[in-house]
């Protein structure tokens, strides 16, 4: 088991995996309790330890099954100790052909069951004379290589035939059945692998996708026209963002944490030094993070969107003090302890199925500002920022906009997302122009541009 471990995570590696000589330890602890031979669960250990992001769950997904199932050897042969010492003392007389040629080399290897040289050269790792990255520097385009590989696969095929050809009289015509189909599965298990690390080529330094490259993509495309994959990506883009603008956060408290001049300290220390201030005091009074207040509107006109605006505010859950997170339809429900009890979809997917409130009763804002303002009223203050995330559409009921300006007198500001387009705002039974007449600061947040410049502006 230790020896097939280790082959399969030098082939990772050589293909661009990631893979510490610790996660390799803590492998080999978890399969002592497993059954290895139960496949599920044996792929199961492998990918916890060794696919560690959503970006290389599909490149081990790939490797698993080059390395555990293309490259495993037919049972006619594996069944035949003759064969299998016959597969040897071919491949060996093929050496003299390969010469110093490290590509051809790799691809003999991969006929043999190692594929790390062959990963390597694929995802355009290796370093060595010959290889594709010396190519590269030498001015050879990626085209050009794969168009290299390509020809030595064919150039060992035709040699492969005619080895086989030349061995008539000493093996039998199943014999050279069986060679032949191993052969030939392992040299388009090849050019299946060189058409991966065209169409999809492994996580390297090269290609990393980066969050700007995320945001590019996905940057103005409008949150009801993503596709499922295209929601996961958006997800970690907002996520990566609030990771860095943690980040940020921490290093301004540091350099703040000293604090304005302490100058009664210091003339007291000075006394000691002839009234000399040779050490200096600050007051270390670290910076008071902001309360948030949130109320989102989840009906079926803005639903789209709901999901991205809640995946918003779980995120902004650690750059504040506090943040208070409200739902409402015809009503107000708070989804607070949902999002620090549940991981963020699971918490999602809770507060957009399970809250109490009815999710198809018409939006009324008139009524879920008069429930807000009977039993949560109190916990806005000075330094509280109120959050109102809607299309502001009120099905013409009344808007009651006055209590939305009574909730405005008691915060910090008062800032509204509008999930629609701006010129959508004043139309049919929409009441943007009451209430962005109460507000602050109304900015449309209909895709992940708008939505990250609104996080970055909040959290900064």
């Amino acid at each position: 088991m230790v020896p097939l471990l280790l082959r399969f995570v030098a082939g990772a590696r050589a293909a661009g995996l990631r893979v510490s000589t610790s996660e390799v330890l803590d492998c080999l602890q978890h399969l002592e309790r497993i059954d290895p031979l139960e496949e599920a669960q044996f792929k199961s250990v492998l990918q916890a330890n060794f696919a560690k992001s959503r970006r290389e769950q599909a490149h081990f997904e790939r490797l698993y099954r080059l390395f555990f199932h293309e490259l495993r050897q037919d049972l006619s042969i594996a069944r035949s100790p003759e064969l299998a010492e016959t597969i040897q003392s071919i491949l060996q007389s093929l050496q003299p052909a390969v010469g110093t040629d490290p590509s051809t080399q790799a691809l003999v290897d991969f006929l043999a069951g190692d594929p790390a040289g062959l990963l390597e050269h694929a995802s355009a790792r290796s370093g060595g004379a010959g290889s594709p990255r010396s190519v590269a520097s030498a001015g050879g385009s990626s085209a050009g290589r794969r168009r290299e590989l390509a020809d030595r696969i064919r150039m060992l095929e035709e040699q492969l035939t005619e080895v086989l050809a030349g061995r008539r009289d000493e093996l039998g015509w199943e014999e050279r059945r069986d060679l032949s189909a191993h052969f030939q599965d392992r040299l388009n298990a090849a050019r299946r692998l060189l058409a991966q690390s065209i169409e999809n080529r492994p996580v390297s330094t090269e290609r990393l996708r980066s969050f700007r490259h995320g945001v590019d993509e996905l940057g103005e495309v409008h949150f009801a026209s993503l596709t499922p994959r295209e929601v996961e990506a958006m997800r970690e883009a907002i996520a990566q963002l609030v990771r860095r603008l943690k980040d940020r956060i921490s290093r301004r408290q540091t350099a703040r944490r000293r604090g304005m001049l302490d100058v009664k300290k210091t003339l007291r220390r000075a006394a000691a030094y002839e009234g000399v201030p040779l050490e200096v005091f600050h007051r270390r009074r670290p910076p008071r993070k902001a309360k948030i207040v949130t109320l989102c509107d989840v009906s079926g006109s803005v639903w789209s969107a709901a999901r991205f605006m809640l995946n918003m505010l779980y995120s902004l859950q650690g750059c504040f003090a506090q943040v208070r997170s409200f739902i409402f339809v015809a009503g107000v429900q708070e989804v607070s302890e949902i999002f620090k009890q549940h991981a963020v979809n699971a918490a999602i997917e809770k507060i957009l199925k399970e809250a109490d409130i009815d999710y198809n009763a018409a939006t009324d804002y008139g009524r879920s500002l008069r429930e807000f303002r009977q039993h949560y009223l109190d916990i806005l203050n000075r330094q509280t920022t109120l959050i109102v995330i809607g299309d502001g559409r009120c099905n013409y009921t009344h808007p009651e906009e006055r209590l939305l300006a009574q909730m405005r007198e008691r915060c910090r500001r008062l800032i509204w997302l509008n999930p629609e387009a701006r010129q959508f705002w004043y139309s049919g039974d929409s009441e943007m122009r009451v209430f962005e007449a109460v507000c602050d600061e109304v900015r449309p947040c209909q895709n992940l541009n708008q939505l990250l410049a609104f996080i970055t502006a909040l959290v900064l």
